[in-house]
C-alpha cells in the first residue's frame, strides 16, 4: 500500500498548481476569453467574427461587417466588464475593433 501524506490536497489544488508550475495559464486565458466573447455576445455577433486574440490585456477582434464594427466600438466598456465578468478575472483592459 502507498503511504498518504498528512497533507492532502483536493484536485483542483493541484490542477492549480500544474497549470502554474508549468506556465500554462496565458493559453488557457486565451481560450476562456474566446468563449466568453460567444456566451456574451452570442451567435449573431459570433457570426461576424473572424479573428480574436488576446495580447497582454488588449483583446483585439476582427469583424467581418463594418457596421456592426461601429456600433460595437459604442460600448466597448460594458463589452470588457461583461467579458471579464464571465471568465471570473481582469484578463481584458483594452479592446480593438478592427
Amino acid at each position: 500500500m502507498a503511504k498518504r501524506n498528512a497533507e492532502e490536497s483536493t484536485i483542483g489544488d493541484v490542477l492549480k498548481d500544474f497549470i502554474a508550475s508549468n506556465r500554462l495559464e496565458k493559453g488557457l486565458d486565451k481560450v476562456s476569453i474566446k468563449e466568453a466573447w460567444h456566451n456574451v455576445l452570442g451567435d449573431a455577433i459570433s457570426k461576424y467574427t473572424t479573428g480574436l486574440s488576446l495580447d497582454r490585456e488588449t483583446l483585439f477582434v476582427s469583424l467581418s461587417s463594418s457596421v456592426l464594427r461601429e456600433e460595437l466600438s459604442y460600448g466597448k466598456e460594458k463589452i470588457i466588464k461583461l467579458l471579464n465578468e464571465e471568465v471570473g478575472k481582469d484578463l481584458v483592459k483594452k479592446l480593438v475593433l478592427k
